[in-house]
């Protein structure tokens, strides 16, 4: 009886772990669908709005590579559509080229096609040395050379695809349905603040109440941000070239847009800071070093700031007040400073000072600005 009613109190703990997982994994999926569902409706109406185009307008009998470059195009790299387009050219000239070329030398054959595919990539590498470049060289040099036999002017239709499929993809980008770049940055931003200022808040408290455990979850926590910093910075380029490309959004492009896509690689550089305060945090508390109750105060006054930026960066509003609590956890750890830390203390009081620089040139300041600020609101050493 004891061990049954042991049992069903283990499994209570474990269906409630359980569904927790399942839940997570739930929103995950939603919020995967709905961070893409916006680049899925850009790719349905660029394929038919280039099959349109190529069959209907310019009577291309086959037109398959205009849908396909289309979809090529969009599936770039947020940011780099423009420089997809301009690549998927290339590579289609080149293949061309070479294809044409040496079937008039060579003929057609295995080892033809072969040649042909070796060089339209040694060439592609050569001009462009991008992925994108090789590959469509690649691909089309073996469609004229497997094509060009049976199927007679290939060349001149596979060239205008790929005109028309980075062409109509431009333009559903920029013009027919352009996404937001604010909410694009919001998105990508909001997973990023969220981790930072949570284990800056449990690295506070562990300083707190002396609980080297509790700073080591959030050492271990903070080290999961590589891939929300990727897709922050991912985002970033995104924004740039939608404010550059979409005349709706031209106006942001000097704005809160403007400002958003500078700061990603700041907050890069604040969050790898920050792993560094976490990480002396564990030290400090396990050699026992003095924790005065101002160091605690200015990691969690420096987790407030990051509350406050991401609010005021997701309202695309001047971040002030950003700035002005990034300045009163400065003055804190000042406090710290002179009231008396170990070795452990002093580089966590050294690394609220490099992340809230971090977090002001974020905001817009030059690292002149914010290191003369932040050398002012510290005082004196």
């Amino acid at each position: 009886m004891v061990a049954a009613g042991r049992r069903g109190a283990d499994a209570g703990p474990s269906t409630a772990r359980r569904w927790e997982r399942l839940l997570a994994a739930w929103h995950d999926r939603v919020r995967r669908v709905r961070a893409i569902g916006g680049l899925a409706l850009q790719a349905g109406l660029a394929a038919a709005l280039s099959w349109f185009v190529a069959h209907s307008l310019l009577h291309v009998s086959q037109p398959v590579f205009a849908p396909i470059s289309a979809v090529s195009t969009l599936a770039a790299s947020v940011g780099q559509r423009l420089r997809r387009t301009i690549e998927l050219i290339i590579g289609v000239t080149v293949g061309v080229l070479i294809g044409d070329l040496l079937l008039l030398v060579t003929g057609t054959g295995w080892w033809q096609l072969a040649l042909i595919v070796v060089l339209a990539i040694v060439v592609a590498l050569f001009l462009a040395g991008s992925a994108a470049v090789v590959i469509q060289a690649g691909a089309t040099a073996v469609l004229i050379a497997t094509l060009s036999p049976t199927v007679r002017d290939l060349e001149i239709p596979r060239f205008v695809d790929a005109l028309i499929g980075g062409g109509v993809a431009l333009l559903v980008t920029a013009v027919l349905l352009p996404l937001n770049p604010l909410r694009v940055l919001n998105r990508a931003a909001r997973p990023v603040f969220d981790l930072l200022l949570t284990q800056l808040d449990a690295t506070a408290e562990a300083l707190a109440e002396r609980d080297a455990a509790r700073a080591r979850t959030a050492r271990g926590e903070l080290r999961q941000s590589a891939g929300r910093l990727k897709a922050f910075v991912e985002a970033a380029q995104g924004a740039r070239e939608a404010s550059t490309l979409s005349p709706v959004y031209w106006h942001q492009r000097h704005g809160p847009v403007g400002r958003y896509a500078q700061a990603a690689e700041l907050i890069d550089r604040a969050t790898r800071n920050s792993g560094t305060l976490i990480r002396r945090s564990v030290t400090l508390i396990e050699d026992g070093e003095p924790v005065p109750e101002s160091l605690p105060r200015a990691v969690a006054e420096l987790a407030e700031t990051v509350r406050l930026l991401k609010r005021q960066f997701a309202a695309g509003a001047e971040p002030n007040r950003a700035r002005e609590q990034a300045l009163r956890a400065v003055a804190t750890a000042g406090n710290a400073y002179r009231d008396g830390v170990g070795f452990s203390g002093a580089v966590v009081v050294a690394q609220v000072r490099t992340t809230v620089s971090d977090l002001l040139v974020a905001t817009g300041l030059t690292q002149e600005g914010a290191n003369h600020l932040v050398r002012r609101a510290f005082g004196d050493l």
